[in-house]
């Protein structure tokens, strides 16, 4: 061609044309239903874990639930992929999804939290996912454009632990997402991957809501008395360095872990226990600076 482009052989000028046309219709409409089903979900948080083992999805789902029982329409996405414990942590593993062709209705709590999660969709719950990072960001879309969210005050985000595709595909795909909830336990191996958790969400442009320090002491249950089996403070400090908000410490309480076992963590949070009552005031503070901020927001508009 005069102009310097090469033309396959055997393809006419302009034959693929259509084909491109037809592409860019589709993905502009699945971008548009992405947009909507966003668009109802007042505030996204991804709770992220520099590393394994440190209670992430437990942290997640309990904060879903707290939310929702302090009065908040509350969605929680398990976006680990290759991990799916949150249908086990909230009674609802065989739990089977419904919907259309271009619908997916999640499956509720009776704390009434709206729950999606791969776990769900697979056979039985040994069933791995071998897939790589392409697939993972193709379902991770899938769930934020065609699961049935509804109008939702927050939708919690449960990502793997680490910095790989899953917590990248997220942060991409919700450009305004409110920011992210960092979990780490005292251990000083744990908190120097956190520090690399901080800087991923800051180079992303992903603010830092806060830093929850999990088994953070254990709580006896006969006497009271807390033992730091872990250390103490490592985490409210390294926020402090960091200049993140630093929103509680949550204690190794044998209620929470029997809960979360027999997928009753509703009832548990609804109890006078010191695991309940740290995870109800770590929601507060998260809550607290957002509703300032939207409330402000309103207030100016009416002026």
């Amino acid at each position: 061609m005069g102009d310097g482009t090469a033309v396959p052989k055997g393809t006419a000028p302009g034959a693929r044309q259509p084909e491109q046309d037809a592409r860019a219709r589709r993905e502009a409409e699945e971008q548009e239903r992405l947009d909507r089903r966003l668009g109802s979900i007042r505030h996204k948080i991804i709770v992220l874990s520099g590393k394994g083992g440190v209670g992430k999805s437990s942290v997640a789902a309990n904060l879903a639930i707290t939310l929702a029982q302090q009065g908040k329409s509350v969605g929680l996405l398990d976006i680990d992929i290759h991990g799916p414990s949150v249908p086990r942590l909230l009674g609802l593993e065989g739990s089977q999804v419904r919907g259309t062709e271009d619908t997916i209705i999640p499956v509720a709590t009776a704390a009434g939290v709206k729950v999606m999660s791969i776990g769900f969709l697979l056979r039985t719950g040994d069933d791995a996912v071998i897939w790589r990072g392409p697939l993972k960001y193709n379902v991770i879309k899938q769930f934020l454009r065609d699961v049935e969210w509804g109008d939702l005050d927050y939708l919690i985000i449960d990502s793997p632990p680490g910095t790989g595709d899953e917590p990248l595909s997220v942060a991409q795909l919700i450009a305004d997402a409110d920011g992210t909830v960092i979990v780490t336990t005292p251990q000083a191996l744990a908190i120097s991957d956190v520090r690399k958790s901080i800087s991923f969400a800051r180079q992303l442009q992903l603010p830092v809501l806060g830093v929850i320090e999990n088994m953070s002491g254990f709580v006896c249950p006969e006497c009271g008395a807390s033992v730091d089996v872990f250390g103490t403070g490592g985490g409210e400090e390294m926020a402090g360095d960091m200049g993140v908000p630093f929103l509680g410490r949550i204690p190794i309480d044998p209620g929470i872990v029997g809960a979360g076992d027999a997928g009753e963590l509703g009832s548990y949070l609804e109890s006078d226990s010191p695991g309940a009552k740290a995870f109800a005031d770590a929601a507060r503070k998260l809550v607290a600076p957002i509703d300032a901020t939207e409330t402000a927001g309103t207030a100016g508009k009416g002026r």
